[in-house]
């Protein structure tokens, strides 16, 4: 498959779709956010439109420019929004479904965040994997593919993406950002554990974003180690607000920020707890749980582990 040099490491996944049987109606990419579930979708998305001649997706037609551009009509996604999918949303796909496509030979169904589909609207979009029709393809992009019935996991062919290595990082993100300081894109490299997506968002935002959430983490890791109930309950209650990518995001930093403060010399014991108890509350962030019970479950979880 052509395209695929778009997404960064992940040999293993390349390697599978490019000694294949061909494009799958139905796939599930599963990986940490950052980690290029959304690049590989629009390499998938282009191939199974493109209506150019040799291996897929050729670059060069009209379906793959405008697969290439967001624009192509037989390209749809759900989930842009950030909110659950719901069972109506399903039902509206499955009335769809059986429209027949407007441009291209195949209809394609983007799926973000897959994981907030709770059980009826997974077996309404069920029902859709096994009886639609030939035509329709569909790509579910979640966190986590363990957060999907197993029902819908049968009907896929799942692709695990993972953070890539540091020599990647650091290689990608000086090609990409070579008019930017060489000192912060390294920093970026180093602070983002492989998750190019992180240091994209932070490069790209001119350094705002990362240095809000810096200060963040440096407030909460401070709070969480020295702080009282009170101060810490009160702070938590603002990170109600956060969306989940930077719910996330802090959580990651505030883990770094722990880890910085037993190489100085914090005592271990409570540190490596709120480590653990952090490191789990991002885990339940990929599934159907919102970021205000994780801040208020991060405020209680911080006192249980004293």
């Amino acid at each position: 498959m052509r395209g695929l040099d778009a997404l960064v490491g992940n040999a293993q996944v390349k390697h599978r779709l490019q000694t294949g049987r061909g494009l799958s109606h139905a796939y599930i990419l599963a990986g940490p956010s950052g980690t290029g579930k959304r690049t590989l979708g629009g390499v998938l998305s282009s191939a199974l439109v493109c209506s150019g001649r040799g291996e897929p997706p050729c670059g060069h037609c009209p379906d793959c420019r405008k697969a290439g551009a967001g624009v192509h009509p037989d390209v749809i996604r759900i989930g842009l929004d950030g909110k659950d999918i719901s069972v109506s949303q399903i039902r509206e796909i499955r009335a769809d479904a059986y429209v027949r496509p407007n441009e291209a030979a195949r209809k394609v169904y983007v799926l973000e965040n897959a994981q907030t589909m709770n059980g009826s609207a997974q077996n309404a979009l069920l029902k859709l994997l096994e009886d639609g029709p030939a035509y329709a393809a569909f790509l579910l992009l979640t966190d986590n593919a363990g957060n999907m019935l197993a029902t819908v996991r049968s009907r896929c062919e799942l692709l695990n993406l993972s953070p890539v290595t540091p020599a990647e990082c650091r290689e990608y993100l000086l090609t990409r950002f070579s008019t930017l300081p060489r000192e912060r894109v390294l920093d970026a490299a180093g602070r983002c554990e492989g998750v190019l997506g992180r240091a994209v968002a932070w490069l790209e935002g001119g350094g705002e974003e990362e240095e809000r959430i810096r200060e963040a983490a440096s407030r909460l890791a401070s709070l969480l180690k020295d702080g009282g109930e009170g101060e810490l309950l009160e702070y938590c209650v603002g990170l109600e607000k956060w969306d989940r990518d930077a719910l996330s995001g802090l959580m990651d930093e505030t883990v770094q920020q722990l880890r910085d403060g037993l190489l100085r010399g914090d005592a271990p014991g409570r540190s490596l707890r709120l480590i653990g108890h952090i490191q789990v509350l991002k885990e339940a962030l990929s599934f159907h749980v919102g970021a205000g019970h994780i801040a208020g479950w991060l405020c209680a979880g911080a006192f249980a582990h004293v």
